[in-house]
């Protein structure tokens, strides 16, 4: 077996194969005319054969190159596509869906932070309450920010940190309802009343809470909306206090207990295993896994 000619003359002898015209190939290497010739005559000696049949006004391949021909040819396309889709993966947009709490709260605040040290890497941020879904075949996603409990299947998931809940309310409200213990609050307005998180965390404080049999008047799909209709003094809301670390220190929204609950629910940072080595992925995860730490050493283990 011969070694491998020069990748200098295959790539000439692929370029007149599609020009079939010595000239034009030339033009497009940005090459002189004598060069194609001598490069194809390298290539010629390394084959043993002439690959072209010279005519006055026309080039031709030979048998030989013919029969060469169609596999340099699909061995180009294969490198321009996968040096396309290299550097879709290393220099192209970064399509995140994220379940809006997650997004709104801390990702879009921090998102900067990544494009700062990653400015190679534009960024897409959607949100949709049915994240925790995302079909990665049929979603034009590359990866998702997602609440579960594990992940399964043919994924990758790195935890991000713990969905803990608290009451959280406005400092109004906490004066206008006399809120000074956790029982204070079993017969305070709620702006979610059946939220699953608030039967667990009044037992975990030894108390009993059941919730209303009339159906509620309004629901609320996501923290960032409770988050305001807590705000305006409605009710208190069952939330992530490491969400509202800029509301605490402005005064929007307290947390009056220490006391949080956790059901086992976490939020996971998730991709197709077989993007795994995307270098457009493995800089995101490695920043937001970094950057999050922070928030799951504050939760207790």
């Amino acid at each position: 077996m011969i070694g491998l000619p020069p990748l200098s003359a295959i790539r000439v002898f692929e370029a007149v194969v599609r020009h079939l015209n010595f000239t034009r190939a030339a033009e497009e290497l940005g090459m002189t005319q004598a060069a194609v010739s001598y490069q194809i005559k390298l290539l010629e000696e390394r084959v043993g054969a002439p690959l072209f049949l010279r005519k006055p006004r026309q080039v031709e391949l030979s048998e030989v190159g013919a029969r060469l021909a169609p596999d340099v040819a699909q061995a180009f396309e294969l490198l321009r596509s996968r040096f396309s889709q290299t550097h879709e993966e290393v220099s192209g947009r970064l399509s995140i869906l994220s379940l809006p709490t997650f997004a709104s709260q801390w990702l879009a605040p921090n998102i900067g932070l990544f494009q700062i040290d990653h400015p190679q890497v534009s960024v897409r941020i959607e949100t949709s309450t049915d994240a925790d879904f995302v079909d990665f075949a049929r979603q034009d996603f590359d990866v998702a920010v997602i609440g579960a409990r594990e992940v399964e299947g043919d994924f990758v998931g790195h935890e991000l940190l713990r969905a803990e809940y608290s009451p959280l309310m406005s400092p109004d409200f906490i004066r206008a309802h006399g809120i000074r213990t956790p029982a204070d609050l079993l017969e305070a307005p709620k702006i979610s009343p059946h939220d699953e998180w608030l039967i667990p965390w009044f037992r975990q404080m030894g108390l009993d809470y059941v919730p209303p049999r009339q159906e509620p008047g309004a629901i609320l799909d996501s923290q960032i909306m409770e988050a305001a209709a807590t705000a305006a003094g409605r009710g208190f809301a069952m939330m992530t206090p490491a969400f509202f670390s800029t509301d605490f220190a402005t005064g929007r929204l307290v947390q009056p207990f220490p006391e949080k609950g956790w059901d086992g629910l976490s939020y996971f940072l998730v991709y197709p295993h077989a993007r795994r080595n995307w270098p457009k992925i493995k800089v995101f995860r490695d920043w937001i896994v970094r950057a999050t730490a922070p928030l799951r050493e504050a939760a207790p283990s």
